[in-house]
């Protein structure tokens, strides 16, 4: 298999956005030792991807040009390497490659056996191909905020930002799934949407309130999973319950010295800066929830491999309803 040739998307340098996206035929990889290479089915388009592209990592990511991105698939295993022992030719699975690793946008991908999970035959490959980066973030970032998602822990009250997007709307779900009180916040037109997720109340982050993150019901927000952008810590502040804490996905420089400062002030409130850590078990745990119809994939909308550049773009406008999926 590894002398016939596939068909990618790639990109041979930084920026320019969907328009530097660039189909080409490559030789299908080899997998090495502990890799198995995929038949990807589908494959999840994530803001880090464009940003990475725009130079975010630069130079360190990509590690080399032409660069292949996409790192969250869903497939079928076609060939194994050597010492793999948890999987066989034909199983049908989800996998994380890594941002930086990239080679999801073809048709075919090698992945870790470490970072590949089995697919149940109950959720799709689209669905799957959802979860990886926005879905593991997202239930990262409960548990640091203290959520537990079997409803044995206290009481909280959880704000959601931007609710509706790849990693928010993941949060809804399984923030639902502990002890909780979920305020989200969205635009007006996604409302009911986000409210279809199960948030139980919602902020137009346009209005007033919205933009002071004040929770119609009069609540202060135990834990604050911020999915969103440009949020002074002064906004926050007002907002948190006494031991309250923002965890933020995407910090800038001043939330890193928020979080630096209150950390060395021993505040009872707290800036907590996010880095996700790729973990198999993590993500089998999210395919379970699937599985169990406790967690659902929502499509934005899907392109095939040939239009991966429509949905490059669809991803940077930043307005997508759930998850961009490509398919192949």
């Amino acid at each position: 298999m590894a002398s016939k040739l596939m068909h990618v998307v790639q990109y041979s340098s930084y920026g320019k956005g969907a328009a530097n996206l660039q189909h080409a035929e490559i030789p299908i990889p080899t997998p090495k030792k502990g890799e198995v290479l995929v038949k990807v089915e589908a494959v999840g388009i994530n803001p880090i991807d464009y940003k990475i592209q725009g130079g975010f990592l630069r130079p360190f990511v990509p590690k080399k040009f032409p660069h292949v991105p996409g790192s969250d698939i869903a497939g079928e295993v076609v060939e194994l390497g050597y010492g793999v022992t948890k999987f066989k030719k034909g199983d049908k699975i989800v996998a994380m490659l890594g941002s930086a690793t990239g080679g999801g946008l073809a048709e075919y991908a090698v992945a870790k056996e470490e970072m590949t999970v089995i697919k149940p035959y109950e959720v799709s490959a689209v669905e799957c191909a959802g979860l990886g980066t926005p879905a593991l973030t997202a239930y990262q970032c409960l548990i640091t905020a203290g959520v537990r998602l079997d409803k044995t822990g206290p009481p909280m009250n959880v704000l959601v930002t931007a609710a509706s997007g790849g990693v928010g709307h993941y949060a809804v779900q399984l923030a639902k799934l502990g002890n909780t009180f979920v305020t989200a916040t969205c635009g007006a037109r996604n409302a009911a949407f986000v409210r279809s997720l199960g948030a139980d109340e919602i902020l137009d982050y346009k209005t007033p309130e919205g933009q002071a993150l004040i929770s119609p019901s009069g609540r202060k927000y135990d834990a604050v999973i911020h999915c969103s952008t440009g949020m002074s810590w002064s906004t926050f502040n007002n907002v948190l319950s006494l031991r309250g804490k923002v965890v933020d996905i995407t910090p800038s420089p001043s939330a890193l010295a928020t979080f630096a400062m209150k950390k060395l002030s021993c505040s009872k409130k707290q800036l907590i800066p996010l880095l996700v850590s790729s973990k198999a078990e993590d993500l089998q745990f999210l395919v379970k929830l699937m599985k169990e119809k406790k967690l659902r994939t929502v499509v934005d909308s899907r392109y095939h491999l040939s239009k991966a550049e429509d949905a490059w773009a669809k991803c940077i406008e930043g307005h997508a309803v759930g998850k961009i999926i490509v398919v192949a």
